[in-house]
């Protein structure tokens, strides 16, 4: 009770001006109902006092009147603050869920994420719906640049049958970042069984597809689906063109969709789109321009990063935004797409299509993986990324060493890891700029 009092005193709260407005505001009533009633009245009320103390101590000294009024002063506080209290809990829970928390607490995460450093993050996949999950705790200014270059499940279908862009990617980022009841997120991750037509959609897949017919436009409908899931951030897609993504492999054979990619097994040259000439959502180029950081990954380097910079105008924002740009590298390698990469190998990679100045700085995991899961991953034919720090520096990169990883019964990023990997390392480029723009 009294810790959530003091709350409400923390700094950036946008609380304590008006607290003292309103205690200055009930000053000046009393004072006018003292000048209305004429000062006999309190007068009267000292008299008391002063009777009252000489007949229990048979003398009376002035202290006695401060500090009796110091008492009414803080109970009048107390008393304020009490009504104060109920009367913001009973507007706001009208408007608030049941079993939201507290308001004070609330109210002081939103401040102080509204405060956090604007950050892009571009990608697809499963990685990037990990890494939302953590940067949502530091900042509500977060923007997801997803691909649109999925034709698999029910993603592909929806695309095939209704023309528009893949929605599943978008609908884990949404459900990442998303500050809603765990019974919603079930609802929007649940897939339909049997032999129906339905059975294999996912309802928010769906959703999102009613949502792009109902307004016409995929952005705004995702700025409505939004609105549904209380997100902290933005998902946007790269295009809103309908694309294919095509793999180049070494001896010259094409595999053309993106699912069929990692099928092939051959070592790939490059990736492309058809069309090659596609246009970007200008909010996602904007995103980038103005971002504080703009992260790259985690996920497949060719099937979720790559089919987003191959997006006319996305890598040249890239290039010539002044964010710090990261890259945050794949712990395994993955069977079909990767294989043998090490991880300069990957960065070289995006550096060869989309241009260098596009990564400032590597993630890698330092987390050492235990014999079990390398064996088991092997049989799988994935293995750990060998970080060659050598070939990282050869091409203009800094890399960062970091805990990354949480090893269950499958090797994955772990969000909060990842989220306190990224803005450590904001925040400390951020201040190092700082001082030496001060000099």
């Amino acid at each position: 009770m009294h810790l959530h009092l003091l709350k409400w005193l923390y700094p950036g709260m946008r609380f304590k001006r008006w607290l003292l407005l309103f205690a200055f505001g009930v000053v000046l009533v009393a004072l006018g109902l003292g000048l209305v009633f004429n000062y006999k009245y309190l007068d009267v009320i000292e008299e008391m006092i002063f009777r009252l103390v000489y007949l229990w101590k048979g003398s009376y000294n002035y202290m006695f009147t401060t500090i009796i009024g110091i008492g009414v002063v803080s109970t009048g506080i107390v008393v304020m603050l009490f009504a104060m209290r109920r009367v913001i809990r009973s507007v706001i829970t009208v408007l608030l869920p049941e079993n939201s928390g507290p308001l004070v607490d609330i109210i002081y995460e939103k401040r102080k994420l509204g405060k956090g450093p604007s950050v892009t993050v571009i990608g697809g996949g499963h990685g990037l719906s990990v890494l939302l999950r953590g940067i949502k705790k530091a900042t509500s200014n977060a923007t997801a640049v997803v691909t649109v270059a999925d034709d698999g499940g029910s993603s592909g279908r929806l695309r095939e049958d209704l023309g528009i862009v893949p929605p599943g990617d978008l609908r884990n980022c949404l459900v990442a970042l998303a500050d809603t009841e765990p019974l919603m997120e079930k609802l929007f991750q649940y897939r339909f069984k049997g032999k129906s037509e339905l059975a294999g959609h996912s309802f928010g897949n769906l959703f999102i597809a009613a949502m792009t017919e109902v307004t016409g436009d995929i952005e705004q409908a995702l700025k409505e689906s939004s609105k549904v899931l209380a997100v902290r951030g933005r998902v946007l897609p790269a295009s809103k063109a309908h694309v294919r993504l095509d793999a180049v492999f070494t001896d010259g054979t094409v595999a053309e969709g993106e699912s069929h990619i990692p099928e092939v097994h051959k070592q790939i040259r490059r990736v492309r789109l058809f069309p090659e000439h596609v246009e970007p959502v200008q909010s996602a180029i904007d995103a980038i321009t103005s971002a504080d950081a703009i992260v790259l990954g985690p996920g497949s380097l060719y099937t979720s990063i790559m089919p987003n910079l191959l997006v006319d105008g996305i890598a040249d924002a890239l290039r010539k935004s002044k964010a710090i740009k990261i890259y945050i590298c794949n712990v395994m390698t993955q069977p079909g797409e990767t294989d043998g990469y090490t991880a300069s190998m990957h960065a070289k990679a995006i550096i060869d299509h989309a241009g260098s100045g596009v990564i400032d700085y590597m993630l890698v995991n330092s987390t050492p993986i235990s014999d079990t899961m390398k064996a088991e991953y092997a049989e799988q034919g994935a293995y750990p990324v060998i970080v060659d720090e050598e070939a990282i520096n050869a091409l203009g990169i800094g890399f960062v060493r970091a805990d990354l990883i949480n090893e269950t019964d499958l090797i994955r990023h772990d969000p909060d890891k990842l989220c306190r990997a990224v803005m450590h390392l904001v925040i400390d480029l951020q201040d190092r700029i700082r001082r030496v723009s001060r000099r």
